[in-house]
């Protein structure tokens, strides 16, 4: 099964996909490790790419799904994969229609008010790497570290403005990828707020594991 995830930042898209990849035992396929795989490399398409992204540009799409193309066709993928923060955009996905057949595109349904919450009431320590939630996985004492007892702090990428930043852009961007895959008949959507294990159960069902 050629799967994509769709879903808001912060939706649960990477924890879904870790469990999928093992349940379903197809890789998964990054455009991100594929671009620095490829600069990496020193291919001709990690050539053209590098020179973009040196000028903090984006990639355009057509080098983009020419990796993609190339990734695809290795024999790990011929059971299937699932698409990791690809597309984006209804072009990106017109032009993904070219090189590969989707099978299924499910949709992780998170209201933007429980992604606020889970992003922003995180806090990481800088010192060690731990993770811990305000609300869901609060350290023993506010602001500090169980494990190294340094101070915790609210990543930039957590920050409200940025969140609902971020959150705009997919609505404006990659929300219509469900309509795009509905009108196809390829749309499956799961409600992701009911804990790792219920959407892990969910997913199961849409996709008739």
């Amino acid at each position: 099964m050629n799967l994509i995830l769709l879903g808001a930042p912060g939706a649960g898209k990477g924890t879904l996909a870790a469990y999928l990849i093992e349940k379903m035992g197809v890789p998964s396929v990054s455009t991100g490790n594929i671009l620095r795989e490829a600069i990496k490399n020193d291919t001709p398409l990690g050539r053209e790419a590098k020179q973009f992204m040196d000028k903090g540009q984006l990639v355009p799409d057509e080098v983009v799904i020419g990796m993609l193309k190339d990734r695809v066709a290795q024999a790990d993928c011929a059971k299937g994969f699932i698409l990791d923060g690809f597309p984006r955009t209804i072009p990106q996905a017109e032009a993904l229609d070219t090189i590969a057949s989707i099978d299924l595109a499910l949709s992780l349904e998170v209201p933007d008010g429980v992604i606020e919450g889970r992003m922003t009431g995180r806090r990481v320590c800088l010192t060690c790497g731990a993770t811990y939630h305000i609300k869901n996985m609060p350290p023993k004492m506010e602001d500090v570290c169980d494990k190294c007892g340094d101070k915790l702090v609210v990543r930039k990428d957590d920050a409200i403005e940025v969140v609902r930043d971020r959150l705009a852009t997919f609505h404006k961007q990659t929300e219509p990828l469900k309509d795009y895959y509905g009108k196809q008949g390829k749309l499956k959507s799961i409600d992701g707020t009911q804990g790792i294990h219920e959407t892990e159960r969910l997913a199961v069902e849409a996709l008739g594991l």
